[in-house]
């Protein structure tokens, strides 16, 4: 019977899927958090692009493998070039898309689907309930999208920025408002004079001025294809209080198409049988052929049917669920990196023994982002431009031993940033010529602080001997506003006290909300903070911008929370930021990284590193901090994975059988005094 019980049990207990996918070409991932917007008109964050980029398909791209990275084209035909008329006043950009692609099997492109009773749609459990349509991509629709940008009901981040560039876009939003009623709008109905239909398959767009980084635009979900029936369909009275909407369900043209969506547990995104096919690259970084990187140069993608994906609230159980096979990939917390990796002496990662035991492999790389402990320079304490503030800010730069903040809170994942540009980004330099000579010196192969001793003569020439003031006496005290508020931010926090403590300037942290936080840095009344910036696109003008003085966050709502402006930084940004990449254009960067540098306006952080584990069973991972269509890129080998998972889960049942030892060695006395009492004579009757 105990034989019968484990056979019926099958040979993996802890499988969490159906055992009928156990060999299927799927890829198995988890989310943490909830994604909210997957229309690409509000999606702006990198939880939700993990679905948006599948599915949607701007006309640009990013190359998979080579870096620094390099743009290409998606949908179109080329990388469109900028014509400049009216002797530069205005840009125009034509476009030309690739015929033949088709949009996914869809209801919104049936048009019986346009006119559902609400008695019908409330029986739906998905909109692929509903009879399934498709149709061509046409230039049409990317217009279309772009008009979306103004939409009265749709908030789109970056709407202020676009409509700074795209000649009309501003006064087509005031339009559209005078026209907002219940109901769907008919975009195609109302012109926009910067955007428009050449033919089939060409559109224009016509740009104020000079604006050479609206390319990087076009590799975006915002400028992806929007078909006017998807908008129309999913417009129908009783579609919202089913969740039947763009924000939820996404319509396009890319490798895949999410065929299930419960934020709460699980996401599907299923293979686009419509996909024309992309061709894996065939070149990238010298290398990758090494990596094993270029096995499938030129086989057509994407390589997986579907990819499931599982929200894990939890670190423990998405790190032991990743142990034993369930998930391809994971990140690494820092709970598990003592487990995961070991660290050389010379400082490099590798994955440990019992990882390397398993043939897990390690992806490291740095991200295209920025944290920084900034100082407004609107403060009359650290802020402006005297040589007393200046040399203050000198002397903290030095002071904040980021190695050491990286050794301790990120287990070593991240590199010390020398200014905003960050690794793969053309402006930076790397090695001796890139070290930021107010903090670093270059000694014996590699970067050094300065030691304490001269951030403490920088302090004394700044008017703070020993962190008093030498007109008052007073002690220095410094005001940090941070939003860590909860017990694990206590050593943190400390930390940043005693970078202080060397210095003998008393710190004060001011710990409040994040709508409090941003308060203050709108209002400008912050004294010194900490925030962080991830790339837009690859370009220097996307970091260096925070630095930019018409960008004051408390003069307007730029980007540059410092508030800090220098009339020659600026005059140097005004003639960088639109310059194509070159010699010329790097001498100018250069300047401007020097001069942020001697003015200290930021404390110049670090440069997060991502740390991705991936089992041996999963081929063609390369982590891409730009491009987010990766998914087509991967390989898995579903046979070796199972029965790896099988080796790696077998039932242990010697516990069990000690069990039914220990029942029935406890059951045999009992039964023993049962059938001996029942032998016992009678007593005979008194």
């Amino acid at each position: 019977m105990f034989t019968l019980l484990v056979a019926g049990c099958g040979e993996v207990w802890n499988d969490p899927y159906p055992s009928a996918e156990r060999s299927a070409n799927t890829l198995y991932a988890a989310f943490v958090q909830r994604p909210k917007h997957l229309d690409p008109v509000q999606s702006y964050t990198t939880d939700e692009a993990l679905f948006t980029r599948q599915v949607y398909e701007p006309p640009l791209q990013y190359h998979y493998l080579k870096r620094p990275y390099e743009l290409i084209p998606l949908t179109a035909v080329e990388i469109p070039k900028a014509r400049e008329i009216q002797g530069g006043k205005f840009t125009v950009y034509e476009i030309r898309i690739k015929p033949g692609i088709q949009y996914q099997p869809h209801p919104a492109f049936v048009a019986a689907n346009h006119e559902l009773d609400s008695g019908k749609i409330k029986k739906l459990k998905t909109p692929y309930d509903l009879p399934l349509g498709s149709r061509e991509l046409v230039a049409a629709d990317y217009v279309y999208q772009i008009k979306r940008l103004a939409h009265p009901r749709l908030h789109s981040p970056i709407f202020g920025l676009m409509a700074e560039y795209i000649v009309g876009l501003g006064a087509y939003a005031e339009k559209l408002k005078k026209l907002d009623a219940p109901g769907w709008i008919d975009l195609r109905q109302h012109a926009l004079e910067g955007v428009e239909e050449v033919d089939r398959y060409t559109y224009r767009v016509t740009l104020k001025g000079r604006y050479p980084q609206f390319v990087y635009w076009l590799a975006m979900p915002f400028f992806s294809p929007m078909p006017w029936e998807a908008e129309k369909f999913f417009e129908q009275a009783g579609m919202e209080p089913r969740n039947f909407g763009l924000d939820w369900w996404p319509v396009g043209t890319g490798a895949y198409m999410l065929t299930e969506h419960d934020p709460n547990a699980r996401m599907v995104l299923t293979r686009n049988p419509n996909y024309r096919g992309m061709p894996y690259p065939a070149e990238g970084e010298p290398a990758d052929a090494e990596a094993g990187l270029l096995k499938d140069a030129g086989k057509t993608m994407p390589f997986v049917d579907r990819v499931v994906f599982t929200r894990e609230k939890e670190s423990v159980p998405y790190w032991n669920k990743f142990l034993q096979g369930y998930y391809d990939n994971a990140g690494i917390s820092a709970e598990n990196f003592d487990q995961a990796i070991r660290v050389a002496v010379d400082g490099a990662s590798e994955p440990s023994p019992e990882m390397v035991e398993r043939g897990i492999e390690l992806s490291t790389a740095v991200d295209a982002t920025i944290f920084y402990f900034g100082f407004n320079m609107k403060d009359p304490v650290v802020g402006g431009m005297s040589e007393r503030a200046r040399k203050l800010r000198q002397a903290v730069s030095i002071a904040v031993d980021m190695e050491e903040y990286l050794s301790i809170f990120a287990n070593g994942r991240g590199i010390v940033a020398h200014s905003p540009i960050p690794p793969g980004i053309f402006g930076r330099h790397e090695g001796a010529g890139g070290i930021n000579p107010v903090t670093h010196v270059w000694r014996d192969g590699r970067e050094q602080r300065r030691p304490i001793a001269e951030a403490k003569k920088l302090l004394a020439e700044a008017g703070y001997p020993e962190g008093r003031d030498t007109k008052t006496g007073a002690p220095l005290v410094l005001y940090f506003d941070t939003t860590a508020r909860g017990p694990g931010d206590k050593a943190r926090l400390d930390w940043w006290r005693k970078q202080f403590d060397k210095l003998s300037i008393q710190l004060e942290v001011r710990e409040t909300d994040w709508n409090r936080f941003q308060e203050k840095i709108r209002k400008g009344t912050q004294q010194v903070y900490g925030l962080g910036w991830s790339a837009d696109y690859p370009d220097p003008e996307n970091f260096l911008f925070l630095l930019h003085g018409p960008q004051a966050r408390a003069d307007g709502a730029g980007a540059n929370s410092s508030n800090y402006a220098s009339p020659e930084f600026d005059a140097l940004f005004e003639r960088m930021k639109n310059m194509p990449s070159s010699a010329e254009r790097q001498k100018l960067i250069d300047r401007m990284v020097e001069i942020a540098r001697r003015d200290a306006p930021w404390v110049f952080g670090f440069h997060p590193k991502a740390y991705t584990l991936r089992h041996q069973w999963l081929a063609n991972a390369k982590p891409n901090d730009m491009a987010g269509n990766t998914l087509q890129y991967l390989r898995v080998d579903p046979e070796k994975r199972a029965a790896l998972r099988r080796e790696w889960n077998r039932p242990v049942l010697w516990p069990l059988g000690l069990i039914v030892l220990a029942l029935i060695a406890s059951a045999v006395p009992a039964f023993i005094s049962y059938r001996r009492r029942e032998r016992m004579a009678a007593r005979p009757a008194a």
